[in-house]
């Protein structure tokens, strides 16, 4: 499945329960914030080798995986509302990247 498709499946789930109308750029981003602090609330007191092994525990594993689901959903929403392609944005943010923070030689 690509992103278009995922975008089209968002869209058909929300007008099924005629929800456009609260799909505003506004509250789609409030909710991407949302949905990004319980992802962020997961590994908040984690050392940094228990959040590298988070994945480990399937009931942690699930909640991760819902949330960035979460964050991802509301992203792409996002980006449908306001006709962002948000695959081609994030190219054109690496290469502006690429040119803000060139690679060390050697």
């Amino acid at each position: 499945m690509d992103v278009a498709q995922l975008q089209r499946r968002l869209a058909e789930f929300a007008a099924a329960r005629n929800w456009q109308p609260f799909h505003t750029p506004k509250n789609l981003a409030a909710a991407l914030s949302v949905e990004a602090s319980e992802l962020v609330e997961i590994f908040q007191w984690l050392t940094p080798e228990e959040s590298a092994r988070v994945m480990d525990d399937p009931d942690t594993a699930h909640r991760v995986t819902d949330e960035v689901a979460d964050v991802l959903a509301y992203l792409l929403q996002l980006c449908e509302v306001l006709g962002i392609d948000a695959l081609a944005a994030l190219d054109a943010k690496i290469d502006r990247n690429e040119q803000r923070f060139p690679a060390k030689e050697g």
